[in-house]
């Protein structure tokens, strides 16, 4: 599995990290399974969020994996905190308890990577730079991320934190990819010229931030996927053409459209199918033509101007 630098980090990860917010779908035996199938393919960046299940999901990949400190050493974990019941927390009590709980879940001493799991408005970035500071310092958390924030927002957070942040998830794919379409249309009136996020992709070019794209193959929030989907009919006649070609499927360049991008994009895939696992990570070693990735752009509806 090819590999980049997860932000300004040394912290080598694969270019597809491995989504865990459906292992609860699985009993362990298939979760058992899945997981060495993943290892397998070189895709041992676990991505994890202590909301899924209700942790249920870090608690069985814990089990199927058989956590062990040598087990521990082969992989690299990722999990969020930070959304409640109704509300965002981004506090130092439950930022520095949900670590805790989450270490406690994994069966391990640490995490690679914490990710804030959205925004909070009612941040306060002090409280959330000594909480990562003890996370830091007790060598429970390694690295530090957010998740759906905008360029101001993390310069909110940087105000006071000095831990680089190194990766922000947000959501795209060849349907979403507004944060794409709206850097060709600068200028304009037409909606796509809309800014909707700050220019978050050169942002985080600009400041060696990983993004890591989260729903690959959704069109909307969580409408459904848009591949072999009658909705789209000249994206995915493109797209199994250019598979045909490279004899894949169309999974597989579904997610090398992200990897072509040069900003180092990190996909999360939340497929629970080995074989469409398998699939997603044949992506690190095709890399799409020019050509081929603007055709792709295009059959999705998005309009150069």
């Amino acid at each position: 599995m090819r590999t980049i630098k997860l932000g300004i980090s040394t912290l080598e990860v694969p270019v597809i990290a491995v989504g865990c917010m459906r292992l609860k779908s699985l009993d362990k035996p298939q979760a058992e399974r899945f997981i060495q199938a993943a290892l397998e393919e070189g895709a041992n960046f676990f991505e994890h969020a202590d909301i899924y299940g209700k942790g249920r999901c870090e608690e069985l990949f814990a089990e199927a994996i058989q956590m062990s400190p040598g087990v521990r050493d082969k992989i690299i974990l990722q999990s969020k905190c930070g959304i409640r019941l109704g509300m965002f927390d981004f506090s130092k009590e439950h930022i520095v308890n949900s670590v805790d709980a989450i270490l406690k879940r994994l069966k391990t001493e640490y995490l690679d990577v914490l990710l804030l799991h959205r925004p909070d408005t009612l941040v306060e970035p002090e409280e959330v730079a000594e909480a990562f500071d003890l996370l830091e310092s007790s060598g429970k958390v390694r690295h530090f991320g957010v998740s759906n924030q905008n360029p101001m927002q993390i310069q909110l957070l940087k105000k006071s934190v000095k831990q680089p942040i190194v990766a922000n998830q947000l959501q795209l794919s060849i349907t979403n990819a507004t944060m794409i379409s709206q850097g060709f249309n600068v200028n304009m009136g037409n909606d796509s010229a809309v800014n909707r996020d700050g220019s978050v992709l050169d942002f985080c070019r600009l400041h060696d931030i990983t993004i890591q794209p989260w729903s690959p193959f959704q069109y909307g929030f969580f409408e459904g996927v848009f591949l072999g989907n009658e909705k789209f009919p000249e994206l995915n006649k493109k797209i199994d053409e250019i598979a045909a070609k490279y004899e894949v499927s169309n999974t597989t360049i579904a997610v090398a459209w992200l990897l072509r991008h040069p900003a180092n994009m990190q996909p999360v895939i939340g497929t629970m199918n080995i074989e469409r696992m398998k699939d997603c990570c044949r992506a690190a070693d095709i890399r799409l033509t020019r050509e081929e990735w603007y055709d792709i752009f295009r059959s999705a509806g998005n309009i150069l101007p």
